[in-house]
């Protein structure tokens, strides 16, 4: 059963009474609080100080725990990251029931010898606070700590203590500091499941860490490393291996005993080939192999029945194994920034395949037989050799984003009519091409939401472009635009719209240059004066047509008529003369 207490408007903290979680809102100098306590005995207080669970007060601009928060004695979970905290209170103690605590993000020095007490904590998160290493100690006391997350500290050497006594912990977080080793006795965190070393200073692979054999996920990403042990064959529960951006140079063969192995990031180093043996990771679902020097891959890393993504960016490929197509899984693959010339034919084959990268390489066709790719949504083929915008694309009606903007290649001077072929595109990206005009069978792309036509040397927009009434961002600058269509204002859904660097005459720059608000103004103002313009000439015609006069002949008589009406005025006025004259 759960209660809701009604307070004023002010901060507002997550508060979970009996699992169900509602909101409480406290104001800045904790007068309800403060009412509370002069209530003490009140149903009101009860409620709060013996049934709230779980507190979210993180980015509150606390400059120390709040008082009425360390009243909260059955207190599970609480939440204090990204404030200004700088000490840890003693009487942090009085949480006996609290399981998960985050302080991290905050300004703490020191760790208080009470935060020991705290025998129930579970998950705890220090990282990016400039804490005093010596008393990292006291979180050797938490017995029953599963998650440790240190994170960003300056950290250059792990405590011994924490691997002696912390035997329950699961996950243990040190990314972003200086560690170079881990202390031999990290191979008694026997339960230890993840593992995250991230962005440290390690320049050989902490050779422990293949003694934690319960060990599911490490993270080595963005050191030094330049090789891995034998070893490391031993971790037969890992299911996820992150490597990038370090030195390697080869992987070891014994890599391809951790059979349970589903991720692995490889990206960024310095291999020039894999093993062939890497068939045996029946169960790896991504690959990632990114920015190294392969030239070729091995025909046996065809038989990843399982795999789902795999990324090849920059790794110098100009061919793909005859086999390629029986990676029957993938639904992502990136080849962009290499050196193929033709489409390779072997991608056909991939039915699942919902998300390809060719930018950067030297096609100047694509196949016919790219229309195989039934469920492609995401196409990437930008900065390529074509000469003119690829009609076999629009063969892939399933596609929903279209990137072939020439940021290196050749440029496209034209875009086909039948455009609107492709009827499920969303995002649509032309950008540094030479496009003058843009098909006016655009309006026809009824789902479209980006279109991406910067540097460009457009000199007119169609005005059915008016009718993409899903439009969402129309970027435009850097084009030869002077003008913009009457009914452009009529995109309602429109959130952006750039026009910079277009010699703008209607609207002019300057306005342009105040955003969509006042521009939508211009072409309204704008389009009220022509519709008055053509009341007035309407009028005009229907008083001809009344006279039965042709446009013509009708002026000649309100000349005729301006010239009687003066011979009129002169005779008036002669014989007002003589009057005068005879007066006299």
């Amino acid at each position: 059963m759960s209660e809701l207490i009604e307070c004023p408007p002010g901060h507002m903290f997550k508060v979970r009474f009996s699992n169900v979680v509602t909101s409480l809102f406290l104001d800045a100098n904790e007068q309800i609080w403060e009412t509370v306590q002069a209530k003490e005995e009140s149903e009101f207080s009860n409620a709060v100080k013996h049934h709230v669970f779980f507190m979210d007060s993180a980015q509150q601009k606390h400059t120390e725990i709040p008082v009425s928060i360390l009243d909260l004695e059955d207190l599970e979970e609480l939440h204090l990251e990204k404030n200004l905290i700088e000490v840890i209170p003693k009487e942090i103690c009085h949480f006996q029931n609290i399981k998960v605590l985050y302080l991290n993000n905050n300004n703490i020095t020191d760790i208080c010898e009470e935060l020991g007490e705290l025998q129930n904590l579970q998950s705890l998160d220090l990282s990016s606070n400039p804490l005093n290493h010596k008393s990292l100690d006291v979180i050797s006391k938490i017995h029953r700590l599963q998650e440790l997350r240190l994170y960003d500290i300056n950290l250059e050497e792990f405590p011994v203590q924490l691997c002696k006594h912390l035997h329950h912990l699961q996950l243990l977080g040190l990314s972003n500091n200086k560690l170079k080793s881990l202390p031999p006795e990290v191979t008694n965190l026997i339960h230890l499941k993840e593992i995250y070393l991230q962005n440290n200073a390690f320049q050989s692979f902490p050779i422990q860490i293949c003694a934690l054999t319960a060990l599911q996920v490490v993270d080595l990403e963005k050191n030094k490393l330049t090789s891995l042990p034998a070893d490391i064959g031993s971790l037969c529960n890992l299911v996820k291996l992150f490597m990038s951006f370090n030195k390697l140079s080869f992987i070891p063969k014994t890599l391809c005993q951790c059979k349970k192995l589903a991720v692995l990031d490889l990206s960024g180093n310095r291999l020039h080939k894999l093993p062939h043996d890497i068939s045996e990771l029946k169960a790896l679902n991504e690959l990632g192999l990114s920015n190294n020097e392969l030239k070729m891959l091995p025909p046996t890393i065809c038989q990843l029945r399982r795999l789902n993504v795999l990324y090849l960016k920059n790794t110098g490929l100009s061919t793909l194994p005859a086999t390629f197509a029986e990676l029957e899984s993938l639904t992502i693959l990136d080849l962009s920034q290499n050196c193929f010339t033709d489409f390779p034919h072997e991608i056909c084959g991939l039915i699942q395949l919902q998300v390809l990268s060719m930018d950067d390489n030297l096609m100047s066709t694509l196949t016919p037989e790219v229309r195989s790719l039934k469920n492609l949504s995401y196409f990437g083929i930008t900065g390529n050799r074509f000469t003119a915008f690829p009609e076999n694309v629009l063969q892939l009606e399933s596609l929903e984003k279209l990137y072939i903007g020439q940021d290196h290649g050749l440029q496209l001077s034209s875009l086909p009519d039948d455009i609107f072929m492709l009827k499920n595109l969303k995002e649509l990206y032309i950008e540094n091409n030479n496009l003058e005009f843009l098909p006016s069978t655009l309006n026809l792309l009824h789902n479209l939401e980006v279109l991406d036509c910067h540097n460009n040397n457009l000199k007119q927009l169609p005005d059915t472009i008016c009718q993409l009434h899903g439009l969402q961002k129309l970027l435009l600058q850097n084009n030869q635009l002077t003008s913009l269509p009457d009914n452009l204002d009529r995109l309602h859904k429109l959130e952006r719209l750039l026009l910079d660097d277009n010699p703008m005459v209607n609207p002019p720059l300057d306005l342009c240059s105040l955003g969509k608000s006042a521009i939508w103004e211009y072409l309204q103002e704008r389009r009220q004066k022509h519709m008055l313009a053509t009341k007035i000439q309407a009028l005009w015609r229907g008083v001809m047509v009344r006279k039965g006069l042709g446009p013509y002949a009708y002026l000649l008589q309100i000349r005729k008529k301006g010239k009687k009406s003066k011979k009129d005025t002169k005779g008036k006025n002669k014989s007002k003369k003589r009057n005068l004259k005879g007066k006299k």
